[in-house]
């Protein structure tokens, strides 16, 4: 599996939440672009960025600071928060991002979705939130009833390559990964999945690898890479493939 650092962005700087609320953030850099530098130089080959903003405002807000990112390392990027526009997506994918990740407009503007996915075939991922066995959108603040299952099954018919699996209520928690919802959810998935929220140490990472889910594309490294329960460098090493 790929070990994918995330750097999430709000007004210009690189934070993390917990949980996803909105107003709990920690600073861990003032300088994005520096940051981001950092992790490539640990050997990773995709970065995974969220405009937090644009997740909670509808629209890009951190736009400038990601292009610098693009410019400044040679890895592939990956970008998700506020991208609810054609357009927008245009304006990212010319910008030299890899995948462009849609969460609520997924669900809100269907049609966005499937003029993306054939626009730009092998590009489009969906973030599939999930808070409280339930998927959430806008911003984390809403749930929708479709079943997982379903909503697998109708995302790979439209031609969605990729889904990042994010448990919100672990996220930024380090109160580890739920291995067996991790499992479930692979199960049901037709598409390569990534999976994010709450990977605290390397035993989590050993339990994800011992899943030997061929559809286990990668796990995305938050707070743990951060605060130093996981050394992203002898993650990658272990762990990558």
């Amino acid at each position: 599996m790929q070990i994918i650092p995330a750097i999430d962005l709000k007004d210009g700087n690189c934070v993390r939440l917990l949980k996803g609320e909105e107003n709990s953030e920690t600073i861990f850099s003032y300088s994005p672009v520096e940051q981001a530098k950092k992790w490539e130089s640990c050997g990773a080959q995709t970065l995974h960025l969220v405009d937090l903003d644009g997740a909670f405002s509808g629209s890009p807000k951190n736009r400038e600071v990601i292009k610098d990112i693009v410019n400044a390392i040679d890895c592939d990027v990956q970008l998700g928060g506020g991208i609810r526009e054609l357009s927008t997506i245009d304006d990212y994918i010319n910008s030299g991002i890899t995948r462009i990740i849609l969460g609520t407009a997924a669900f809100k503007d269907p049609e966005l979705l499937k003029h993306a996915c054939n626009k730009y075939p092998g590009r489009i991922a969906v973030g599939l939130d999930t808070k409280g066995g339930k998927i959430a959108i806008k911003g984390w603040k809403e749930t929708i009833e479709d079943s997982t299952e379903q909503v697998l099954k109708d995302l790979e018919n439209i031609g969605v390559s990729m889904i990042i699996n994010t448990n919100v209520d672990r996220d930024g928690t380090l109160e580890g990964i739920d291995t067996d919802s991790v499992k479930e959810f692979l199960d049901s998935s037709p598409v390569p999945v990534i999976a994010s929220g709450g990977i605290s140490t390397e035993a989590d990472l050993k339990n994800l690898n011992k899943l030997r889910s061929k559809k286990l594309f990668g796990a995305i490294l938050g707070k743990s890479i951060y605060q130093g329960t996981i050394d992203l460098r002898k993650a990658i090493k272990r762990y990558h493939n």
